[in-house]
């Protein structure tokens, strides 16, 4: 049990030491054009949630980060970006649902899966924390109520972080 506990810490330690960088793949945007995900984040820490029209968990997150977005970005300036993995049948659907629900972060509609892909992603709700360097820094996956604020304050500990180094 030792030796397995032991492997297990210096694989979580290598994954920690050799943090992913976010994938430089090309998705629509809300207004139709198409971006680079990379360009989003423009220096800023990131909340990337992934998403579908089915899953009620992902949509509650998403709802929940909204309505704690305007206290966050007084503590953080960060991006939150929401990434439909509906498919080009369901793309309409999942921008009406995101302009219904009065989301105030970017959305983004991956309707050929190339970004869930990237990113390993396997089963929505699947979040992650990003730096502002593109460094991939936490991801949680599943949704339950409150789940939210542990995204945020990983965003927090990235901003005391980056007070140490100035």
């Amino acid at each position: 049990m030792k030796k397995l506990f032991s492997l297990l810490c210096l694989v979580v330690a290598a994954s920690v030491a050799t943090a992913q960088q976010l994938p430089d793949v090309k998705v629509e945007n809300a207004q139709g054009k198409i971006v680079s995900v990379r360009s989003i984040a423009n220096g800023k820490p990131m909340i990337i949630s992934y998403w579908s029209i089915a899953c009620k968990p992902c949509i509650q997150e998403l709802n929940a980060i909204n309505d704690a977005l305007a206290e966050w970005r007084e503590e953080a300036d960060l991006e939150v970006v929401a990434v439909s993995t509906d498919d080009a049948r369901l793309k309409a659907t999942a921008k009406a649902i995101a302009t219904s629900r009065g989301w105030e972060f970017i959305c983004l509609f991956d309707e050929n899966q190339e970004l869930k892909r990237a990113m390993n992603v396997s089963l929505t709700p699947q979040s992650f924390v990003v730096d502002g360097e593109g460094n991939i820094i936490f991801s949680h996956s599943g949704y339950t109520p409150g789940s939210e604020q542990l995204l945020f304050d990983k965003i927090v500990e990235l901003k005391k972080g980056a007070k140490k180094k100035k």
